[in-house]
C-alpha cells in the first residue's frame, strides 16, 4: 500500500504530461495575415440554402421533396430510393465504388454526395444536367438506376396515392394538375437545396481563426502552396469547372481503374473532352469515400497523393499528405438532423 501511495505523484505527472501532449497536438496557432487573406480570397463560406429564382423554396415543396427523396416507389420495383445511393445518414453517399440500381445492376460511376450539390455549376461527373432540378428526374428514368419506364408511369403511380395528392396540392396550389413529373423534379430539388453543411472551415473564414488546429492550418497552407487551388477553390472547393483527370499522365496508371471511362467525351463526342470530369467539391470529402469518378481509390491519403502526381506533377511527402488530409477534415459539416429523419408518412405506406 505504501509503495502504491508513493507512485501517485509519478502517475499524476504522467497524466499531466499526457494531457499536455494531447493539448499540444490540437493547439491552435496563429496564421499570418497574408495567408489568412489569401485563404479568404480563394475560398468562400457557405450557409443557409441554395435558392433558385426558377424554383422558389416553400415549406410545402420541401416537405414533399423529402418524402419523394426517401420513397422507394420512385423505383420500378420499389427496391431503392434517392436516399439509397445518396444516404443522408452517411454524408449523402453510400460509400460504394458504384451503386446498385433497382434490379441490383451496378452503375458505371461513383454516386457523388448530394450535400451542397445545388451550388455546383452543373450536375453529374460529366455535367450533363444544368442544375439539381434537371438532375433529379434523370436517375428515376435511367434503366440501370431506378428504372421507371416513363414519366407518365410515375405520375400515374403517385396519383393513386391519397397522401401524395394532398402533398402536391399544398406544394403547388395554383397548378391545375399538381401531380406532374416536372413538379416531382422541382420538389426533390427543393429538398436538396436545403442540404447545406457549414463546417469549421467556414467558421475560420468568417473570422474565428481558432476554428482550425495547428496541423489543419499547416495543411491549408500546403494545399495552397502546391497548387491544389487551381481547381479546388470557391465556396465548394470545387464543383465549378471541368478538368482533365491526369494532366501529366494517364489516370488509369495510378488508380488501377477497371473501366475505361473517358468522362465528358461521352456527352460531347469531342476528343478534347477525353478524361475531362467535373472537379468534385471537397466538402465532406473525409466522409465520402471511395474517391474519383469510378470509386477506384478508398483511402483519402492515397487520393491526395495520386491527384498531386497526376494533375500537379508533385511528389508530396508523407507529412504534406497528412497535413492536407487534416485540413480536408475541417471541411466536414453537420447534415441537418431533420433531413436524416425518414418521413413518418412512409412508415405506413402500402
Amino acid at each position: 500500500m505504501k509503495n502504491w501511495f508513493y507512485l501517485l505523484p509519478v502517475g499524476a505527472a504522467i497524466f499531466v504530461a499526457s494531457c499536455s501532449k494531447k493539448n499540444n497536438e490540437t493547439k491552435q496557432v496563429n496564421i499570418s495575415e497574408e495567408s489568412y487573406n489569401q485563404a479568404k480570397a480563394l475560398f468562400k463560406s457557405v450557409s443557409g440554402r441554395a435558392t433558385s429564382d426558377e424554383n422558389p423554396l416553400t415549406p410545402e415543396k420541401i416537405e414533399l421533396g423529402k418524402v419523394l427523396y426517401y420513397d422507394t416507389r420512385l423505383s420500378k420495383d420499389g427496391n431503392i430510393s434517392c436516399n439509397s445511393c445518396h444516404n443522408l445518414a452517411t454524408f449523402g453517399v453510400d460509400n460504394k465504388a458504384t451503386s446498385p440500381g433497382d434490379d441490383g445492376t451496378l452503375g458505371e460511376r461513383n454516386s457523388p454526395t448530394v450535400l451542397n450539390a445545388a451550388f455546383h455549376s452543373t450536375q453529374f461527373w460529366d455535367g450533363r444536367a444544368k442544375d439539381v432540378e434537371e438532375q433529379a428526374g434523370m436517375p428515376i428514368l435511367n434503366p440501370v438506376e431506378m428504372a421507371i419506364p416513363s414519366e407518365q408511369f410515375l405520375v400515374d403511380r403517385l396519383s393513386q396515392i391519397a397522401e401524395y395528392k394532398d402533398l402536391f396540392v399544398k406544394a403547388f396550389p395554383t397548378d391545375e394538375n399538381p401531380v406532374s413529373y416536372n413538379n416531382i423534379k422541382k420538389s426533390i430539388a427543393a429538398f436538396e437545396r436545403t442540404l447545406i453543411t457549414p463546417s469549421p472551415f467556414d467558421s475560420f473564414l468568417n473570422g474565428n481563426k481558432s476554428a482550425l488546429t495547428a496541423q489543419q492550418i499547416s495543411g491549408l497552407e500546403t494545399f495552397v502552396k502546391v497548387g491544389c487551388t487551381a481547381c479546388h477553390n470557391g465556396s465548394l472547393m470545387g464543383g465549378n469547372m471541368f478538368q482533365k483527370f491526369g494532366v501529366y499522365s494517364d489516370y488509369r496508371t495510378l488508380t488501377n481503374s477497371k473501366v475505361n471511362d473517358e468522362g465528358r467525351k461521352k456527352v460531347t463526342n469531342q476528343e478534347a473532352d477525353k478524361d475531362m470530369f467535373k472537379v468534385p467539391s471537397l466538402r465532406n470529402i473525409a466522409k465520402t469515400a471511395p474517391y474519383f469518378h469510378d470509386g477506384s481509390v478508398s483511402n483519402l491519403n492515397d487520393a491526395v497523393k495520386i491527384m498531386a502526381k497526376l494533375n500537379l506533377n508533385r511528389d508530396l511527402t508523407d507529412q504534406e499528405i497528412k497535413d492536407i488530409v487534416a485540413f480536408l477534415e475541417s471541411l466536414t459539416g453537420d447534415v441537418p438532423e431533420k433531413a436524416k429523419e425518414i418521413p413518418a408518412i412512409l412508415s405506413a405506406k402500402s
